[in-house]
């Protein structure tokens, strides 16, 4: 009973790999790499080219810039637009202050790190996070070193791609958020508290598990070939922020503080 189960088995694998043979030789699209161009790059103008790459992202270039706005359908075929909301209000829907935030810091992050040297030393523990399509590292930031761990990475491209799904659904053309402070090794919190007073001896950002997202500027992700885009309040892109701040709050993904004089959202992992 056995060998005869054993039979019937490799003789159904063997019938399957015959099908699908028989299919990919009918049909070669079938079998395409994953990322791979829809058409052959060198058979394209230039214009063509431009063209592709315009529809595909930077696909070529292994990152999918979010340059062209989706349009979304109902099920009638209708463009479908999400209203903004915002949030009842902003210190009352984020009031995570230093006591809850520090907890899951030290929960989820590594020992503080002294200086930048010793980040250097530890990239096993922490994850660099330059800028990328989704989110933009502030040039100004001096007092913080672009690391963070595993975490907290996962969940700073979270928000990012949230509020460029969010702007898409709601019409608004796309812009990108502005991370303006990250990591803080022991040597940046002493130079922070020279000159400002606000600044935590125990700041969460010493943990890698906390990041500030400005809710002031923001970047405008403007199409290669143009047309440019029309301005948004920055107002507006922060109520859209904010929504997606309160879902991922809401659904325990993370803490949120909104902070007034530095006008960013200091962020947490949970």
């Amino acid at each position: 009973m056995r060998k005869l189960r054993r039979e019937i088995y490799w003789g159904m694998a063997g019938l399957t790999v015959c099908v699908l043979a028989v299919v990919r030789c009918a049909n070669p699209a079938v079998v395409r790499q994953e990322g791979a161009l829809p058409v052959a790059m060198d058979s394209l103008s230039k214009a063509g080219e431009a063209e592709v790459l315009e529809k595909v992202g930077s696909r070529k270039a292994g990152l999918h810039v979010p340059y062209a706005m989706p349009c979304f359908k109902d099920s009638e075929g209708k463009p479908l637009k999400h209203r903004i909301y915002s949030v009842p209000g902003f210190r009352r829907t984020f009031p995570d202050l230093q006591d809850v935030q520090i907890v899951a810091a030290r929960q989820w992050g590594v020992s503080p790190v002294e200086d930048r040297a010793e980040a250097e030393r530890r990239k096993d523990e922490l994850v660099y996070v330059g800028s990328n399509p989704y989110y933009t590292m502030d040039a100004g930031m001096t007092h913080s070193i672009p690391y963070l761990v595993p975490r907290a990475s996962d969940l700073l491209q979270k928000i990012s791609r949230n509020f460029l799904d969010s702007l898409a659904i709601k019409g608004i053309p796309l812009h990108t958020l502005i991370v303006t402070s990250v990591l803080r090794t022991e040597h940046d919190v002493r130079r922070l508290r020279r000159f400002n007073t606000n600044a935590s001896e125990a700041s969460c950002h010493r943990f890698g598990t906390t990041f500030d997202i400005s809710y002031h500027r923001y970047v405008t992700v403007q199409p290669p070939a143009g047309p440019e885009r029309r301005a948004v309040r920055n107002d507006t892109l922060k109520w859209v922020l904010s929504e997606v701040l309160r879902d991922l709050r809401e659904a325990e993904m993370c803490y949120v503080k909104y902070e007034v004089k530095q006008g960013c959202f200091h962020i947490t992992v949970r």
